[in-house]
């Protein structure tokens, strides 16, 4: 911080503050791990990887990788001091693969050279030779081998058979659902300084630090103790930086551990598609029953997902998919059955929204196919299905819902997009141009805010004050972009009345805060701004007392604000009041704690209240499609989303607008592509299609639900923001697919899997129109 006085700027939460790194992030100045100086013995990493998706290594001769240029040493299972695993709920997942591959990519071993270039030069001269065994690729064939890296869980709520039994009306159908790739601006890194007894220095790109020390201290046969990670920032996660950097930080650590030399190991993008998971592809068979106004009276689904070859993150991916397949509809009757199915594939691993997406894609398809099976409009179904307030307010998982702000956002964004008439003007347009179609959809979203894994809604802070009236604050929460570091610098400043400026935020530091959580669930700024208040608060208090005893004041004649603390009437500055305390020998140090309260679950039954409270929101989104080339255009969205009390609206609104282009690409653009081997043909940006300023629509209008604080005790009633607006992208498609029903006649239904690509947009044309040539 600079010599001269702290400037005193308005930081107040609930107001616009820009993100706390931007001058860095626009200067170039920002620095991620790739940016770290480094000792200049530091050796360079890479890894050699299987070429084959399931088989056994009968020849492994790493003679001339060896005797590349540069090299300086290789790592095979046997050079790890500890567990060869770096799966962190099932110990299936190794970090070098021993004697069995079980995907095209999975690593063998990795080498360590003078630089980066002989690394990668030294891994291609690897002689291996393989025993091929039968490799199963996708879901369908997993199901039909009854293959699955974990159980099947079923959840059963009412009567479903009965009721579907005695149903008016009864549809049967199908919905396909595409994975995705994170695609983070920065790939996955780690870096590993030995250090002295043994302990080891991790700099990774990680949401979860706590995860990377006690995987690396099993790998090394170390306590946790004898590692540190650090994660100043990352740039990009989106949930592929939660479980997988342990490989890299595990290899990085073993390779320094074996040299006595640093290690830095950075995966370049094709390295980084095919090494690591991607988002969970899923297929949903359904069995609908409803009435002939369009209201769902029972369902039975069965739902399944390609996970890869190794358990990661599969298990609560696939739960948290149940729990979101009502999302924002009132189901009685429900029984659903979820395979989570082993595939000759990279492991699938978390992604933004962590199966929430997926589960909301099969009931947002299965009630357009009711819609447009009743001929109705979709949003009446949409609204008739809408869960209620003091009735038809239970979850099939036993959480009643009792924020519900549906009715009002369908009301408000209904209206302020004019989606009516709107919906007429495009028919009159659909009637008059053969080529062009447009279409136009409104999906809501009722996103639970909560790990499911109640252990893990839990998180630590520690807070200095120093005797000019700065503060540092370290907390277990990981900043990539999203401006956690921000909102929690907003807390802190609103707790002791200071400007942003007198707040520094540092790097996230397992020898700092221990046993965190991951920066997941959307529950950042929910776990960690109660953790950085209630150390803020416990200091405060410490210095209100002083001021009491010094000044013959009572309590609340004491008030943080501007800077100044003012005792009465006296005024000291904030940093005279801390200087106070230094003297008077009171500690200006404290550590804050928080646990979200209410939450419970059985994970066996799949029942409980997995979640504090819901965030909600709703989008219209208008498309036009090419029937000649299957292109499609995004041509207006609107948005309404509840944040609760904003802690900062400029964040938040950068948040849905990011979050929805995500879930966008997901849906339109992003095609992950493997061939019959089993290799990944989508891994590089020129064959793999992410969303740019170019599909950004010509209209975007995004407004935050006003006047709904979060009625749970959240911190400053605000609400989650970094997953459910990805959700909102589900209009998208609904839209693309509205406009492909206008090719055929009332009551057909599009056959239009995600992405939405060309391709599919022209099989699904010709699946309403009967021209399948």
């Amino acid at each position: 911080m600079k010599a001269d006085p702290i400037g005193f700027d308005a930081t107040a939460v609930g107001q616009s503050v820009r993100h706390e790194s931007a001058h860095l992030h626009v200067s170039g100045q920002a620095l991620y791990a790739d940016d770290i100086g480094l000792p200049a013995n530091t050796l360079h990493a890479a890894f050699g990887t299987s070429r084959v998706a399931h088989g056994r290594v009968v020849k492994l001769d790493l003679s001339r990788v060896l005797a590349a240029p540069g090299v300086i040493a290789v790592a095979l299972p046997g050079d790890i001091p500890g567990d060869n695993n770096y799966g962190g709920i099932v110990h299936d997942d190794p970090i070098f693969a021993e004697g069995l591959v079980q995907h095209v990519g999975q690593p063998l071993f990795a080498v360590a050279a003078t630089s980066y270039r002989a690394a990668r030069k030294a891994v291609l001269l690897a002689d291996i030779e393989y025993e091929e065994l039968p490799a199963i690729l996708d879901v369908r064939s997993a199901l039909a081998a009854q293959s699955y890296v974990i159980p099947s869980q079923r959840l059963v709520c009412g009567e479903p058979a009965e009721a579907l039994a005695t149903s008016p009306l009864r549809l049967k159908g199908s919905v396909t659902i595409g994975g995705q790739d994170h695609f983070y601006l920065e790939g996955q890194i780690a870096i590993a300084l030995p250090q002295e007894d043994g302990a080891m220095l991790i700099h990774c790109s990680t949401q979860h630090p706590t995860e990377i020390q006690h995987l690396v201290a099993l790998a090394l046969g170390r306590h946790s103790y004898d590692v540190t990670v650090q994660c100043r920032r990352m740039g990009g996660g989106f949930g592929g930086k939660e479980s997988q950097p342990a490989l890299l930080a595990a290899a990085a650590a073993i390779l320094a551990t074996k040299t006595g030399r640093p290690v830095k190991l950075r995966l370049d993008r094709d390295a980084d598609m095919i090494i690591t998971g991607k988002r969970h592809d899923f297929l949903a068979d359904y069995d609908v029953g409803y009435d002939s106004s369009g209201r769902i009276l029972a369902l039975s689904v069965m739902l399944a997902s390609r996970c890869g070859y190794s358990a990661d993150l599969s298990g609560p991916v696939n739960d948290r998919a149940i729990c979101h397949l009502d999302n924002a509809y009132f189901i009685e009757h429900l029984d659903v059955l979820s395979h989570r199915c082993k595939t000759h594939t990279v492991s699938n691993t978390a992604f933004r929204g962590f199966g929430g997406p997926q589960g909301m894609m099969v009931i947002e398809g299965i009630i357009d196919d009711i819609a447009r099976t009743l001929r109705l409009d979709p949003l009446d179904v949409r609204r008739l299905n809408f869960y209620g307030i003091g009735e038809r307010d239970f979850t099939p998982y036993g959480q009643q819902v009792e924020d519900n702000v549906l009715q009002p956002i369908a009301d408000q964004l209904e209206a302020s997009s004019d989606y009516r008439a709107r919906r007429l003007a495009i028919a009159e347009w659909n009637a008059a141009n053969p080529i062009i179609k447009r279409g136009i959809a409104l999906t809501p979203v009722k996103f639970g805010i909560s790990f499911n894994a109640t252990i893990f809604n839990q998180a630590g802070a520690l807070l200095h004050v120093y005797r000019d009236g700065s503060v540092l604050l370290n907390h277990g929460g990981t900043e990539m972009g999203q401006g956690l570091f921000t909102k929690i610098a907003q807390v802190v400043a609103v707790e002791f009345g200071l400007p942003l400026a007198a707040i520094r935020v540092s790097a996230t530091d397992t020898s700092k805060v221990p046993n965190t959580s991951a920066t997941a669930a959307s529950s950042g700024s929910d776990l960690n701004g109660k953790a950085a208040q209630a150390a803020a608060q416990t200091i405060r208090e410490r210095l209100v007392a002083l001021a009491c005893a010094e000044y013959a004041v009572s309590a609340d004649q004491v008030r943080f604000a501007d800077g100044s603390v003012q005792i009465g009437d006296q005024s000291l500055s904030f940093a005279e009041l801390v200087d106070k305390a230094y003297l008077a020998r009171i500690s200006l140090s404290a550590t804050g704690y928080y646990k979200t309260p209410k939450i419970y679950w059985d994970r066996t039954l799949l029942r409980g209240r997995p979640f504090f409270y819901y965030s909600y929101g709703a989008a219209v989104a208008e498309v036009a499609i090419d029937t000649l080339t299957g292109e499609t255009s995004l041509l207006r969205v609107d948005i309404l989303h509840d944040v609760g009390t904003s802690l900062n609206p400029a964040i938040d609104i950068g948040q849905i607008e990011g979050g929805f282009l995500q879930g966008a690409g997901w849906l339109t653009s992003e095609e992950l592509s493997w061939n019959a081997k089993g290799e990944l043909k989508t891994h590089t940006p020129s064959t793999y299609k992410i969303p740019t300023a170019r599909d950004w629509p010509a209209q975007f209008k995004v407004a935050l639900l006003e006047q709904e604080p979060n009625r749970e005790d959240t911190i400053h009633r605000s609400k989650a923001v970094g997953e459910p607006p990805l959700m909102l992208a589900i209009s998208v498609l609904h839209a693309i697919r509205d406009a492909c029903a206008a090719c055929g006649p009332a009551g057909t239904l599009p056959e239009l899997p995600s992405p939405a690509t060309p391709e599919a947009v022209l099989r699904a044309i010709a699946s309403v129109s009967g021209d399948r040539s």
